[in-house]
């Protein structure tokens, strides 16, 4: 397994494209220095969205800048309706303004919108340039920053268009989660429980013995939490960097979980809410299909309700659910794989559903009190 893990801190290994997942409080200030560590020499194009760079891109340009980088900014607005082509554009208009040619990098300094925007820009500007992954949300850095997934959305679902772009490094600040609001720690959980359910599942152990309250109360326990959920990631990155088989099983809970962000809008769920109702969809699955045992679904709904995530779908017509899911971006020929689970730490890939058992437990699911 080509994966060192060190004190707070992974190297995922991917030949020329290999780079380092820093872990530690008070990050942001030495960016600069990361940046340099990570061979990047030209100018810096640093995308963040209005909030998150009011809060913490003044450090991180003045850290930039203290390293001799030229640094130009630009925001677009939170929000997952962000991450479309009207505000990929204005990243490069700005990269053009600025001259930005190919030594150059994007930064992207945010959460999962913000590094899935930027990243791609980095991925199609100049037919691609470095970037750099500043996550400030615990989703990011578990989940969206580590990989090299990039994409945006259409109107039709999510994360259609995109590419894979792996970063130059990865800077987690733990300091930036102490502004995080209940909700967005709740959902970040989510990613770290679908860990623990198809890798790990000890994690599922440490998290069962704590709150939202008391994690973010214990910094070395949450900054384990981040690095055994980066680790996980990075160790089947590693063995399947573009989803051509074993990766896709780190969408345990997203088929469902993305047909009903798109359905609702982006605005009822946030990105985590609606997987934790996907993974007990993906579950009640599992349990149907491949025999996984009573007591570890009630597991999983009982860590998902202890978290106070959803459990319950939306009260929609199944047809348009069912339609959802088929333009679902896994699909290979007119057929949607899923990810099911046999026990936890043993997940599968690519399973066939039958579509009666699909609506059947969708239905199962909506009834359930």
């Amino acid at each position: 397994m080509a994966l060192v893990l060190m004190k707070h801190e992974c190297l995922v290994e991917l030949a020329n494209r290999s780079y380092r997942i820093h872990i530690a409080p008070g990050l942001l200030a030495d960016t600069g220095p990361l940046c340099r560590e990570s061979r990047l020499n030209g100018p810096l194009l640093l995308v963040s969205d209005e909030q998150v760079a009011a809060r913490y891109a003044g450090v991180v340009a003045e850290s930039l800048q203290a390293a001799s980088f030229e640094v130009t900014q630009v925001t677009v607005p939170p929000g997952e309706a962000s991450k479309c082509h009207t505000q990929l554009i204005r990243i490069y208009d700005a990269a053009l303004a600025a001259g930005l040619d190919r030594a150059a990098t994007v930064v992207a300094l945010g959460g999962g919108v913000i590094g899935d925007l930027a990243g791609y820009a980095a991925a199609t500007y100049l037919r691609g340039i470095r970037y750099v992954q500043i996550p400030t949300t615990l989703l990011a850095m578990v989940d969206s920053a580590v990989g090299g997934k990039t994409a945006v959305n259409l109107p039709q679902g999510k994360n259609l268009i995109g590419a894979f772009h792996q970063p130059a490094t990865v800077v987690a600040d733990m300091d930036t989660l102490a502004t995080l609001p209940p909700r967005e720690w709740r959902a970040g959980l989510a990613e770290v429980i679908k860990y623990g359910f198809i890798a790990d599942p000890s994690l599922l152990d440490l998290l069962e013995t704590h709150t939202v309250e008391s994690l973010t109360a214990a910094t070395d326990t949450l900054a384990e939490i981040v690095q055994r959920s980066c680790a996980i990631k990075a160790d089947v990155v590693n063995r399947d960097e573009r989803e051509g088989g074993l990766r896709a099983i780190l969408n345990f809970g997203h088929t469902l979980g993305h047909a009903l962000e798109q359905l609702t809008g982006y605005t009822t769920y946030l990105h985590g809410e609606a997987i934790a109702i996907g993974m007990i969809y993906a579950a009640r699955l599992s349990q149907h299909l491949l025999k996984l045992p009573t007591n570890d679904v009630s597991r999983l709904q009982q860590l998902l309700k202890q978290y106070e995530l959803p459990t319950i779908p939306p009260d929609l017509p199944w047809d348009r659910v069912r339609a959802a899911l088929q333009r679902d971006k896994k699909k290979l020929d007119g057929t949607i794989g899923f990810v099911l689970v046999r026990q936890p730490g043993v997940a599968v890939y690519g399973q066939k559903v039958p579509a009666e058992m699909l609506e059947a437990t969708w239905r199962e699911l909506r009834d359930t009190p």
